[in-house]
């Protein structure tokens, strides 16, 4: 009671050709050191990986760009120092604003 199907599959497998090429596929596509599963990962790292390259290289130009616009003016910079690291002047109060609504840094 053996369909025609289960005749023709046990067929192919005598076929020492098929059972080679199989092996093959198997072997490739499950043990081999460069498996799929490992491709995958790589593909998966190497995309965040350019995703961070340009987000740093965004950056980068953010801070050179920012960096050449303080260092071209002296009144830039001393504004740049009050509000980043707040900086003050002998005969200056300072008062710091906290906004509540923001999460701290």
């Amino acid at each position: 009671m053996h369909s025609p199907m289960s005749h023709r599959i046990a067929r192919l497998l005598q076929n020492k050709y098929v059972v080679v090429t199989l092996a093959f596929i198997v072997w490739i596509g499950f043990f081999d050191r460069n498996d799929l599963i490992t491709q995958l990962h790589l593909r998966t790292s190497l995309r965040d990986l350019y995703r961070k390259k340009a987000y740093y290289s965004n950056q980068i130009a953010q801070t050179e760009k920012d960096s050449r616009q303080l260092l071209s003016s002296p009144a830039r910079l001393a504004r740049f120092a009050r509000e980043k690291y707040l900086m003050k002047k002998d005969n200056e109060d300072l008062f710091v604003i906290v906004d509540s609504t923001q999460n701290p840094k």
